[in-house]
């Protein structure tokens, strides 16, 4: 049977054997490790029984992590719950270890997570933790050096402290013509050093986060975005979620992102702007201060003081981003009426990848344009 011939027998699978048949190829000439893999879908997606009454979980999980890519993992774990009811996933700690760790399940813990019983939660917390520490990896270092190379080498100044704030590459440029050809040395007649911001709290970061369920990926990737913001002692951050209601959640993104993420409660209306109503008063100094809203722009609120806030915050000073969408599967269903207006009053809006927004951040500190910017890295 040739490659192709087998992909397509294992997505149609038993009930297209015939099909199969007439050409010459049966489920016999699938290899043993095809026939496990069929036998994995076929007990998830052609099966007329909960799929926890026809097979031992533990096992099928298992079979599962080891014949299927991470990222297909993730996806027949994703259907096995809501398209066959896999509740049992949740609510036996022994099944739940067999779980390959994503954002996907995290975002269905979070979800049902009023349900999950108490001798689950913790193996829940330690899944949930393990997703946390893997997008952190991948992200705390690039936000790090892009909040500290903005602020802390954005300007130089013929002032300084010391020799360690020296910018010698930039100090040596300008006093070549002072080049002593006998003694082979540059004589300085200045030295210029990098400018040196105040040691904490200099900038403000105010992350407004929808919880809507349609946001579930963007909700988890922006809580522990956050959370690396919070442990910047050059950054004064803020994490609010809202859907009708609005829940401060920046001592809990100070402490600990797993017990953020299982403070918000995804679902529920949305309501924009009460949210922009509660973040206003967190704004001290609207010259540093950089406002993400991370919303769908679905507005169930008043829409129109949500657009006259915005308005407002960015005539105030305040670096206003509104983003669509913050994940790795792209932008999804947004309100294109509410984007356009945003646009128009100069607002950046667009869907960004969490692997691209530290550079966002650090563009936005050292006030480049973020249109331009989303148009370079063709942003939509």
């Amino acid at each position: 049977m040739s490659e192709q011939m087998k992909k397509w027998r294992l997505i149609l699978g038993e009930s297209a054997e015939s099909a199969f048949s007439e050409q010459g190829f049966t489920g016999s000439s699938l290899s043993v490790e095809e026939r496990l893999m069929d036998e994995a879908l076929q007990a998830l997606y052609e099966g007329d029984q909960q799929l926890g009454r026809s097979i031992k979980l533990s096992k099928w999980l298992g079979d599962v992590r080891a014949l299927f890519p991470s990222d297909i993992v993730s996806v027949i774990q994703q259907d096995a719950i809501e398209k066959r009811g896999l509740t049992q996933l949740l609510f036996e700690p022994e099944t739940l270890k067999s779980v390959t760790p994503s954002i996907e399940m995290v975002a269905t813990l979070m979800a049902l997570k009023g349900h999950i019983p108490e001798r689950t939660k913790e193996t829940a917390r330690e899944l949930i933790a393990t997703v946390v520490e893997e997008i952190k990896s991948r992200l705390e270092n690039d936000i790090q050096q892009a909040v500290k190379g903005a602020l802390n080498r954005k300007q130089r100044t013929p002032l300084g402290s010391g020799a360690q704030s020296i910018d010698w590459k930039y100090t040596i440029q300008r006093n070549l013509k002072n080049y002593d050809r006998e003694r082979k040395v540059v004589i300085p007649e200045r030295f210029y050093f990098y400018e040196r911001e105040r040691k904490s709290t200099n900038w403000t970061i105010i992350l407004d986060i929808d919880q809507s369920g349609s946001m579930a990926d963007s909700v988890i990737y922006a809580s522990i975005i956050g959370s690396i913001f919070a442990s910047l002692p050059a950054l004064n951050t803020h994490v609010i979620t809202f859907d009708t209601e609005v829940v401060d959640l920046t001592e809990q993104c100070q402490d600990d992102p797993v017990d953020m993420l299982f403070g918000i409660q995804l679902g529920g209306g949305t309501d924009i702007n009460r949210s922009l109503g509660y973040c206003k008063p967190l704004i001290e100094n609207p010259d540093k201060t950089i406002f993400i809203l991370i919303s769908d722009l679905y507005e169930n609120g008043n829409e129109a003081a949500m657009m006259r806030k915005m308005k407002e915050l960015k005539e105030d000073g305040v670096k206003v981003i509104s983003l669509l969408a913050l994940s790795d599967d792209g932008v999804p269903s947004y309100d294109e009426r509410n984007a356009r207006r945003l646009a128009s009053m100069g607002i950046p809006c667009f869907g960004c990848s969490p692997q691209l927004l530290p550079e966002l951040i650090e563009q936005a500190l050292k006030g480049e344009d973020l249109s331009q910017w989303k148009s370079t890295n063709n942003h939509k």
